[in-house]
């Protein structure tokens, strides 16, 4: 049976006298009950992850003692999520299988047509629960490097400080999109080798309005289709990020 995992953050992590504090303290004691002696894997969401002992501890805090050491290397492509916000708990599934998938960083939009309104007391409390989600998936899933969650924003904020990708994707139900491979196939052609970072873009359902469409486009995303089938908002999330794992993050094939 593997070890049970918890999360440290970087400014906490110590490999000398590592700590479990609040919340992972109290899951670690009272929801798992471990006692001393009992083996943890402890990571800190940047690539390290350490086997550990328990050694003891008191209120909110339990003692560990180091055992083994190791570490992940991050993905060769490095992939960024820019989701429109669905309705409803929606999000919650789309970060969890993002953060399963191997991403990089997530921005959640607030596109013309997204039916979520956030004030600002609520836009920061939205985003400490998505950071939630984010490390309670890679504790699932055994994920030792965890993404950034952005402060969600709107497409043309968004584009106003866009970074520079390599490959810049937008999911779209018009007439010129293409397929995935035919757009990383010319990439490869052109640059003799696959995109080392990716954006995805993924509207709300109904889609982008057509200005933020051609926003999308002025900043040099490629529109690729999903196939025949108009999919819902977190379908067209998980299924992309699949075919971008798969075509970018394994063996180079050709």
């Amino acid at each position: 049976m593997s070890n049970h995992r918890f999360y440290i953050p970087p400014a906490a992590w110590s490999t000398t006298d590592p700590v479990l504090e609040g919340g992972e303290a109290h899951h670690c004691s009272d929801v798992l009950r471990l006692r001393p002696g009992s083996r943890v894997t402890v990571f800190n969401g940047q690539g390290s992850e350490m086997t550990c002992e328990i050694a003891g501890g008191a209120k909110d805090q339990v003692r560990l003692k180091p055992l083994l050491f190791g570490s992940s290397p991050q993905l060769r492509c490095a992939i960024t999520l820019a989701q429109a916000i669905p309705k409803g708990k929606n999000m919650d599934l789309i970060i969890q299988k993002a953060t399963e998938l191997g991403v990089a960083k997530i921005v959640p939009l607030l596109s013309e047509r997204t039916v979520v309104n956030l004030e600002g007391g609520d836009t920061q409390k939205r985003t400490e629960r998505w950071r939630t989600v984010i490390i309670e998936a890679a504790k699932q899933c055994g994920q030792n490097w965890l993404p950034e969650i952005a402060v969600p924003v709107t497409p043309k904020q968004f584009f106003s400080e866009f970074d520079r990708y390599e490959a810049p994707l937008i999911a779209s139900l018009q007439r010129d999109a293409r397929g995935f491979k035919q757009v990383l196939r010319e990439f490869r052609d052109q640059h003799g080798r696959r995109p080392e970072t990716a954006l995805m873009l993924i509207g709300p359902e109904g889609d982008f309005t057509p200005a933020e469409a051609a926003a999308a486009k002025s900043a040099g995303c490629a529109p690729v289709t999903l196939g025949p089938i108009v999919l819902r908002t977190e379908t067209a999330a998980l299924y992309s990020l699949s075919v971008l794992a798969y075509e970018l993050q394994g063996e180079d094939g050709r």
